[in-house]
């Protein structure tokens, strides 16, 4: 029993070293930072990724959801004949894609922070291997569930489950940044006090343990949209969320914001951008001859 795991991320590492069996993975054109990861988690480095195809049995994708789809491609490109599990944050419709490339794929979706103790995270497993994929976690910290017998449940599930906790994240900020454009924050913050006394601090919490994976958020709030447009429901949410995480992408690899800070950034690009639509509609209008 080998499993291979693909640039494994903080989550990634996590579900590894969680994982029975010998885990593998590829270093070639990875960062330090992933080398260290990987190392922590006990996973024997196999060099690239062609050799990885050739000795696991079964490959575990979990990667930023934009990338899913071309990482499986690579992977099916090199002959796979093993489970491909894919364990992104992907809509129904982007795992059925991925697993059109496989004669045996798995679709999965992580609830959870990363696996570190038991009770934590779970692993939502979709398709007809999804029950023999699920024993390599029996008895972890992480807890493995199968949910159907075909590749695109775990994911809707995940996409359901992240459009409330990470679109409403999203709002919170929105809502705040909006508060605080008109003036009324301390007002409105007063209110919740009263009314709300939860949602301040749940704002603290989303600038400090959110906002630094905005960078990641964004893509899978365009797959949480698609998923919703498929389903016949307004996307307009989920559209909105992705465009606020995408401003905030820049916390990438810093040291979490405070609020305050959050706020700023939000309110700031959205300046950029007005200033910049004004200045294209003014070169527009300096540049469009009168007609006679």
């Amino acid at each position: 029993m080998i499993t291979g795991f693909l640039h494994p991320g903080e989550m990634g590492s996590s579900v590894a070293a969680a994982c029975a069996g010998r885990r593998v993975w590829a270093s070639e054109n990875r960062s330090p930072a992933t080398l260290a990861r990987a190392a922590a988690a006990g996973i024997d480095d196999v060099g690239d990724i062609g050799t990885l195809v050739e000795i696991a049995d079964t490959i575990v994708s979990v990667c930023p959801p934009d990338a899913a789809l071309a990482q499986a491609r690579q992977v099916a490109a090199l002959g796979f004949s093993g489970v491909y599990v894919d364990a992104n944050a992907t809509s129904p419709a982007t795992a059925r894609n991925v697993a059109s490339l496989f004669e045996h794929a798995v679709d999965g979706g992580i609830v959870g922070p990363p696996a570190d103790q038991a009770g934590t995270t779970r692993l939502y497993l979709s398709g007809s291997r999804a029950a023999e994929v699920a024993q390599r976690w029996v008895g972890s910290a992480l807890d493995a569930r199968v949910v159907g017998d075909e590749p695109g449940a775990a994911s809707a599930l995940k996409v359901c489950y992240a459009a409330w906790t990470k679109g409403s994240t999203a709002m919170l900020l929105a809502v705040l940044a909006v508060a605080n454009a008109e003036g009324v924050d301390a007002d409105l913050i007063g209110e919740w006090d009263i009314s709300q006394p939860d949602l301040l601090q749940r704002a603290n919490r989303a600038a400090q343990g959110s906002t630094p994976k905005a960078w990641r958020f964004a893509g899978e709030m365009d797959e949480i949209a698609a998923t919703f447009r498929d389903a016949g429901v307004p996307s307009g949410f989920h559209e909105a969320s992705a465009e606020v995480f995408r401003r905030l992408a820049g916390f990438k690899d810093s040291p979490p914001p405070s609020l305050d800070r959050v706020i700023d950034t939000l309110l700031s690009d959205r300046a950029d951008a007005a200033h910049d639509q004004a200045d294209a509609q003014t070169k527009s209008t300096v540049s469009t001859p009168r007609s006679s």
